[in-house]
C-alpha cells in the first residue's frame, strides 16, 4: 500500500514499487480525490482511499510506504505499525526523539520491519566508497585518519523532472500531525530546527553510516540558516559538517576524508537524478602515487532502496536502515540544536 501520491511519492516511490515483480501495488491512500483517481490509474492500482486509516483495513495490504507531508508522517506510521503492517516512511522518521523511539517500539512490539528511506546508503558509489573505507581503516593502507570534511548546500535536487501528475487540489488543512519540533525549542527557532533535521538529516545519516559510529557535537553554529556548521568528534578525529543552501543550477554536496597517507572523495548525484551515482575518487600517496575512481553503473539509490525493502520483508533481514538505527539521528541533531539554544537562546 502507498500513502501519499504527490510529487516525491509518484517520483521517487510509486514508480519504482510498481516495476519490482516480487510486489504488486495493490492500494493508494490520498486525501486529494482527483490526484488520488488519476495515480491509481496510471499505476493499475486496483484500490484507493481517502485515508491511511481506511487502506490499513484492507487485508491485502502487508507493507506501507508512507510519503505524506512532514507533520503527519510519525502518526501515520504509528497507525500502520499498530496494525501489523511493515512500514517505510521518508525521512526523517519523527520530528522528535521521543516521536522516534515511540515508531520503534511499535515495530518491536508488532514483530515488523520499520525503514526509514536514507536512500544514500544504496547509491552504488557510496557503497564502493564504505566497502573501500572499511578495508584501508582494517588494514591501515593509508595511515590514520587526520579530518573529514562534509558539505551539502543543496542546489537543483529534481534536474528538470517530469512524468509526475498534479492537480489543483489543495492537502486538506484540518489534518492534524504530531509536532515537528520538541517542546524545548524556542519559538524563533522552530522553522529551523524543522528545516535543518528534514534535509541534512540525511548527510548526518551518512556519516554514521560510513564510519559505523555516533559523533559527539563539539561545536555549533546554525544563527544563518543559508551558511551552518557544526563540528562532530568521532574520537580518532574531528569532522566539520558544512549545510546552507543555494540556487545552485547543479546539486552541492559531497564528503572528503583525509588519511595520512592518501584522501577519498565522494561526491553526491542530484537526489532525483535517475541512473546516476556518487562519483568516488580515492588518492593514494606512495613512490607511484595512484588514482581511482569509482563512476558505477547506471543505477538509482531510490530505486535500489525499494528493491532492498521488498527483498528484506520476503528474506526476514534486518534493513540497512532500519528505524532503531535512525533514532541515532533524531538524538544528534537535537544535541546540536540543544548546544546552537545555549550559546545564542534568543535569535530574533
Amino acid at each position: 500500500g502507498i500513502v501519499g501520491a504527490g510529487f516525491m511519492g509518484q517520483l521517487a516511490h510509486i514508480k519504482n514499487y510498481a516495476e519490482i515483480s516480487t510486489c504488486n501495488v495493490v492500494a493508494l491512500a490520498e486525501f486529494r480525490p482527483e490526484l488520488r483517481k488519476q495515480v491509481a490509474s496510471r499505476y493499475q492500482i486496483p484500490r484507493s482511499y481517502e485515508s491511511h486509516n481506511e487502506l490499513i483495513n484492507d487485508p491485502e495490504v502487508e507493507a506501507v510506504i508512507v510519503v505524506t507531508p512532514r507533520q503527519l508522517t510519525g502518526q501515520v506510521a504509528f497507525d500502520c505499525l499498530k496494525a501489523g503492517k511493515h512500514v517505510f516512511t521518508e525521512k526523517p522518521m519523527a520530528g522528535t526523539l521521543k516521536q522516534g523511539q515511540t515508531l520503534v517500539n511499535e515495530a518491536k512490539k508488532q514483530k515488523v520491519q520499520y525503514v526509514i528511506g536514507y536512500m544514500k546508503r544504496y547509491d552504488e558509489g557510496v557503497v564502493e566508497a564504505k566497502n573501500y573505507l572499511d578495508k584501508v581503516i582494517e588494514d591501515s593502507e593509508l595511515g590514520s585518519i587526520l579530518f573529514v570534511r562534509a558539505h551539502c548546500f543543496m542546489g537543483d535536487s529534481f534536474c528538470n523532472p517530469s512524468g509526475y501528475i498534479s492537480t489543483k487540489e489543495e492537502v486538506p488543512d484540518y489534518l492534524e500531525g504530531w509536532p515537528t519540533h520538541p517542546d524545548w525549542v524556542p519559538k524563533s527557532y522552530e522553522l529551523d530546527f524543522t528545516g535543518y533535521l528534514n534535509t541534512y538529516s540525511h548527510d548526518i545519516n551518512l556519516l554514521r553510516f560510513l564510519f559505523s559510529k555516533t559523533p559527539k557535537p563539539e561545536y555549533v553554529n546554525f544563527t544563518n540558516m543559508d551558511g551552518r556548521i557544526a563540528v562532530l568528534n568521532f574520537d580518532n578525529f574531528i569532522c566539520s559538517l558544512e549545510t546552507g543552501r543555494s540556487d545552485y543550477h547543479y546539486w552541492d554536496e559531497h564528503i572528503q576524508i583525509y588519511f595520512k597517507k592518501g584522501h577519498i572523495s565522494i561526491k553526491l548525484s542530484p537526489p532525483l537524478l535517475r541512473n546516476s551515482v556518487a562519483k568516488v575518487v580515492i588518492y593514494i600517496s606512495g613512490e607511484k602515487p595512484q588514482k581511482k575512481t569509482f563512476s558505477g553503473n547506471f543505477t538509482w539509490a531510490f530505486k535500489r532502496q525499494a528493491e532492498a525493502f521488498v527483498k528484506d520483508i520476503l528474506s526476514g533481514k534486518e534493513s540497512k536502515n532500519p528505524g532503531s538505527d535512525s533514532l541515532e539521528d533524531l538524538r544528534l541533531c537535537e544535541e546540536m540544536w540543544k548546544m546552537q539554544i545555549r550559546q545564542n537562546p534568543n535569535k530574533e
